[in-house]
């Protein structure tokens, strides 16, 4: 078994190509993951899908095959041809899956380090694919340890301090391009976490906020949250473009909303900040009307890192000591060093109890081979139905918790650590 992923982000890919392999809604989802594990190379799999990355993240038998599948997949999903793809993504196999796993559930690798929103968005990919069977035991494993990481990192280092985001950095771009935004107006566009937070960081700065969504109940109820928050119908949104001097959009819409054609000329100037992938709105050059994307935040988010530099160092060396302990972990879970364990066991016993009757003198000393083993098939007859079931168990996601609760039972928890791979060796300082 191999772990794999295939990464597609702000560092290695444009965002006219983020937004062509995006799965911002559940039924593409569903489609690009029935087709990726529709491979026999690939066992389990899912899609993390944001507004600054892609990534597809397997457990496969064959990471080679498993990989060219996976392009071709996504070919023919975004229309994009084999070499544009692979000539742009990066891969991941192995340790380097669950390092890079690591560091993204812990908001190392995004956009704006120390971020509060991955490890969230982590968890949704996780569950989706989870409850909808496209991943089960292999990937379970390390989701179960990434999260785990990512709280130590946020608890063991001030990287999270300030909790920052792509939301929060957009109002920041509003300020640093508008000026002063109190009493302006600013249309909000969709009803997710990003939303929330341009809410919150517009309220503080006394801004007048028009919020709509396709769905207006969801509006609606995201309205009744805050004070001073109008909610409008979603069909009004060709007349309040012309309207608002702010917009901040971030929708699942696989096409854009906001077109040329729907803009009029304004006598004051529009900022608008499209954090969608793909993204919501289509315009080219519209006289009055700047428009920032994803990718136009970098300078803010370069800033971000020279401020953070300590704090990810820190914060690289806990993902350091958690992929020692994932190797670990996933040593002791294999269930025949477990079963031979318990034969050994259980043969010693055997042989132990029968040299004790023998020098009691229960039994004359010319038996004691026929003792030893029938005692020995006497244990192989009461092990073969558990250690049955434990096989057939060996691959149920549930399976790992059973054999941590035998390995305790037969005093076996601190055996000796797997080996961590070299090359991240020099990443622990020390595991206390």
């Amino acid at each position: 078994m191999h772990y794999l992923i295939v990464s597609f982000t702000h560092k290695n890919t444009t965002l006219d190509v983020r937004e062509r392999v995006a799965t911002p809604r559940d039924d593409l989802k569903h489609s690009l993951l029935k087709k990726i594990n529709e491979n026999r190379f690939i066992n389990e799999s899912l899609i993390l899908s944001t507004c600054n990355r892609v990534e597809i993240f397997c457990s496969v038998s064959s990471p080679t095959d498993a990989t060219a599948h996976i392009f071709q997949t996504l070919s023919n999903y975004s229309s994009l041809s084999l070499e544009e793809l692979e000539g742009c993504a990066d891969i991941f196999e192995d340790q380097g899956a669950i390092h890079h796993l690591f560091a993204v559930a812990s908001s190392l690798d995004s956009m704006v380090v120390g971020e509060t929103q991955i490890t969230g968005q982590l968890k949704d990919a996780y569950k989706f694919a989870n409850d909808n069977n496209y991943c089960s035991q292999k990937i379970s494993r390390a989701m179960h340890y990434a999260f785990k990481c990512a709280a130590d990192v946020r608890n063991s280092s001030s990287i999270s301090s300030k909790p920052v985001s792509i939301a929060s950095v957009a109002v920041l771009k509003a300020e640093q391009e508008v000026g002063n935004i109190s009493g302006k107006k600013a249309l909000i566009i969709g009803t997710g976490e990003m939303s929330v937070i341009i809410i919150k960081n517009l309220l503080k700065q006394k801004v007048k906020i028009t919020l709509m969504n396709r769905t207006r109940s969801k509006a609606e109820d995201l309205g009744s949250e805050f004070d001073g928050v109008d909610v409008v119908d979603f069909s009004e949104l060709p007349t309040l473009i012309n309207e608002h001097e702010l917009l901040f959009t971030a929708t699942s819409s696989q096409k854009a909303i906001i077109r040329e054609e729907m803009l009029s000329e304004c006598n004051f100037d529009r900022h608008w900040f499209d954090m969608a992938v793909p993204r919501d709105i289509d315009v080219k050059c519209f006289s009055g009307v700047s428009l920032f994307q994803i990718d136009d935040f970098k300078a803010i988010v370069n800033e971000n890192m020279s401020m953070r530099q300590d704090e990810a160092r820190a914060s690289h060396a806990v993902v350091g000591r958690y992929i020692l302990s994932f190797y670990e972990w996933l040593k002791t879970l294999s269930v025949e060093p477990l079963i031979k364990e318990m034969y050994t066991k259980g043969f010693e016993a055997a042989r132990a109890e029968t040299e004790r009757v023998i020098n009691k003198g229960f039994l004359p000393r010319q038996y004691e081979e026929e003792a030893r083993k029938m005692s020995e098939q006497t244990i192989k007859r009461f092990l073969h139905d558990l250690t049955t079931k434990m096989r057939d168990m060996s691959e149920n996601s549930k399976s790992d918790s059973l054999t941590e609760s035998m390995m305790f039972l037969m005093g076996n928890m601190d055996e000796k650590p797997a080996e961590i791979p070299a090359k991240y060796k020099h990443m622990i300082k020390d595991k206390k």
